[in-house]
């Protein structure tokens, strides 16, 4: 997570007061931009916003708002039965971001962890999409054309969720949370890039399934599973990163979570790659489908 700090002429506090109470938090004796008030005003402009943007769509489709508090909110987009050109229906999280350059996006994210920092609201969430893009890119160059490691991480993903079903809170927010969607990517980008990357021919799904499994139980058991592009000097060439992300320091994606945690998701985790066919049989079936709140 980022702080976004503010520079300003002198007596800019005075003159811009409301702004500053509205959207800014104290942090070490400095105004920093809050996220989380950044947020909460963006969601109340969507909601004055969208009786107009419901008028003039009434008669194609119906459009909800939906979300929790310090949550970015999803705009839900679901085709009238009569509207014969489209059916699918959308689910589309709407989040406030600030351009950095390059491609660069801090986003008003709430950190994910398990220990929630002294200031919350003045954090802001890297996105650096582009630059995955860009990796994606060069290994769909170098792999295999059958390569699997995409079909690897969806199955993870898929795993997860899966066994998620059937955990009790606690835990079920800590698997969540630990499991993040972008700690199991970058699990699956760091193991990639130990090559050889023709180890990921599809004929070799199984294999590489199992070792992305047991590469992020030993980064769970030993607490260490470093942010893939802050610090990181090992990129490929053609990943050009921005010169403030090659010198940041390097982050530990899992610091903020208890050893105890750690192991237990671990176990869990490996618990559910051994009972993977079980897994799946049990918490397919209907009886633990869970339904698709309607907008």
């Amino acid at each position: 997570a980022f702080v976004c700090g503010l520079r300003a002429r002198a007596g800019w506090p005075r003159r811009y007061r409301p702004f500053a109470d509205g959207f800014c938090v104290e942090l070490q004796g400095r105004s920093h931009l809050s996220s989380g008030l950044v947020l909460r005003w963006f969601q109340g402009h969507l909601q004055r916003c969208l009786g107009a943007v419901r008028y003039r769509l009434q008669e194609r489709c119906r459009i909800s708002l939906s979300g929790c508090a310090g949550r970015p909110p999803t705009l839900h987009i679901v085709p009238c039965s009569d509207y014969v050109c489209c059916h699918i229906s959308m689910a589309v999280r709407l989040i406030p971001a600030i351009p950095l350059g390059d491609a660069l996006y801090l986003t008003a994210l709430p950190p994910e962890g398990a220990q929630a920092p002294p200031v919350p609201e003045a954090l802001w969430s890297l996105n650096a999409s582009r630059q995955e893009q860009r990796l994606l890119s060069w290994l769909k160059e170098q792999a295999p054309a059958t390569s699997c490691h995409l079909k690897c991480l969806q199955i993870l993903k898929g795993l997860r969720d899966l066994r998620g079903q059937g955990l009790e809170e606690p835990f079920c927010s800590q698997w969540g949370r630990v499991l993040s969607s972008y700690v199991l990517k970058t699990a699956l980008f760091s193991l990639l890039l130990r090559g050889p990357l023709d180890a990921w021919d599809e004929c070799f799904l199984e294999e590489r399934l199992e070792d992305l499994v047991l590469y992020l139980r030993d980064c769970l058991r030993k607490q260490v599973l470093m942010h893939f592009f802050l610090g990181n000097r090992s990129l490929p060439e053609a990943v050009v990163l921005p010169r403030f992300l090659k010198e940041a320091a390097p982050v530990n994606l899992l610091a903020a979570f208890d050893g105890p945690t750690l192991d237990l998701v671990a176990f869990q985790l490996l618990s559910t790659w051994i009972q993977a066919p079980q897994v799946i049989r049990m918490y397919s079936s209907p009886r633990y489908l869970r339904p698709v709140p309607v907008p």
